[in-house]
């Protein structure tokens, strides 16, 4: 059995978007007709460039292969050019293509991607969700609205949620970390506040946020959220300053978690030898894949750390994500969309169930989903925009930030 074609898919979910603007999809068929499907979560270049570097990698390193020689085209592409090192875009597309191929092999041997991991030692997932508006809801006022939020968190906790993630605190920015507005902070303690008297103590608040801070800035905003007792703190420096989360780590009392754009075990790896994260959060459409996520959470074993793998793309990643979860014994949490998300599961035709806050592994083989590609098709992404993008205007200190979270449908470049 040699991998023989590809094919590649790029959707763009309908408005408003959630999981990005755009999710890319590969689709691999081997020489004797088994077809496997994966996803990539790269998004340093557009979709055509992408699309371009998924068909190199393939073609380069991978076409002729046995879908079972993961190691081997992991080092090949890890290895191309005299590199060796992490590189988002290169291991964001053999990340799913390797995908790919465990979808194969499952197939092959009809078993599930988790039996072939080592096997289930999770028979559920906990999982989480963001916290979205309802439709017809204002979105741009519900990103700033500590009420609005409440209110969805209580609607979450209620499906069978017990954990939610919000992220009031402030732009994006390209300029690097930057002091957050006390606007900011006074917001953020107030989404805290309300969230944690509308739910109580039936569920977790995950506090977000997205390298938006300097170290001191990270420190001055987490211990305003001390007493609220966020299970976690999510990436508030940039992912560029892998040394410095330790820091952040003993100054505030709150676990820190980060890793949705990081790639491979080496990252991860500076991360847990510095000490300052307990909780990572691979994309497995970016890290390098299935193996590599293995890798990483048995390191993450020696450290006493735990895995909350990563979810703002499509239902193929998620798939992956759940098999991987499914097979680890220091997992915390998965995340999900909504409870899967209209969109996402019909693009794989209902084939992953959600109940009652847990994503119940799937037991067909490979990755036990059913990928519609009629519906992928219906759907292609035309837009110019990145999956996401920063904005490139610095934190407003005189008359407050406002922002849209996720992939905005009413940004002009979807």
């Amino acid at each position: 059995m040699k991998l023989r074609d590809l094919e590649i898919f790029v959707v763009a979910p309908p408005a408003p978007g959630w999981g990005g603007r755009y999710w890319i999809f590969t689709k691999v068929t081997t020489d004797n007709g088994i077809v496997g499907y994966g996803e990539c979560y790269a998004s340093t270049v557009g979709p055509k460039a992408m699309r371009a570097v998924i068909e190199d990698v393939f073609e380069r390193h991978m076409m002729g292969e046995s879908p079972e020689n993961i190691e081997l085209m992991y080092r090949r592409v890890y290895s191309s050019g005299f590199t060796q090192r992490p590189d988002p875009t290169v291991m964001g597309a053999f990340a799913g293509l390797e995908i790919a191929c465990w979808d194969i092999l499952g197939k092959a041997r009809n078993r599930p991607v988790w039996a072939l991991l080592g096997g289930k030692i999770n028979q559920k997932i906990r999982s989480y969700t963001y916290l979205y508006p309802q439709p017809g809801e204002d979105a741009s006022e519900f990103w700033v609205n500590a009420d609005m939020t409440a209110e969805a968190a209580a609607r979450y906790v209620d499906m069978g949620f017990t954990a939610v993630k919000f992220d009031p605190a402030g732009p994006y920015t390209i300029r690097g970390g930057h002091e957050p507005a006390m606007s900011d902070i006074t917001r953020s303690v107030e989404f805290c506040r309300k969230i944690r008297e509308a739910v109580g103590d039936r569920a977790d608040l995950l506090f977000g946020t997205h390298g938006q801070f300097t170290t001191p800035g990270a420190i001055r905003m987490g211990r305003e959220l001390e007493p609220y007792n966020p299970l976690w703190y999510e990436e508030p420096i940039p992912p560029d300053n892998l040394l410095e989360f330790a820091e952040v780590a003993r100054q505030v009392r709150i676990p820190l978690a980060t890793g949705e754009r990081l790639t491979t075990k080496a990252e991860f790896g500076t991360l847990l030898r510095a000490g300052g994260v307990k909780i990572l959060q691979p994309a497995l459409g970016r890290l390098g894949g299935i193996m590599e996520a293995k890798k990483v959470a048995a390191i993450a074993e020696i450290f006493n750390a735990e895995m909350a793998p990563h979810l703002y793309a499509g239902p193929v990643e998620w798939a992956a994500n759940v098999h991987f979860a499914a097979s680890i014994p220091n997992l915390l949490i998965a995340e999900t969309i909504e409870t899967g998300g209209e969109f996402h599961l019909k693009l794989i035709k209902n084939s992953i169930k959600w109940e009652d806050g847990y994503i119940i592994p799937p037991e067909g083989p490979g990755l036990g989903i059913e990928f519609d590609e009629d519906l992928a098709r219906a759907h292609a992404f035309t837009g110019t925009g990145l999956h996401l993008q920063m904005q490139e205007a610095p934190c407003d200190y005189r008359h407050g930030n406002r922002f849209e979270g996720g992939a905005p449908a009413a940004n002009p470049t979807k």
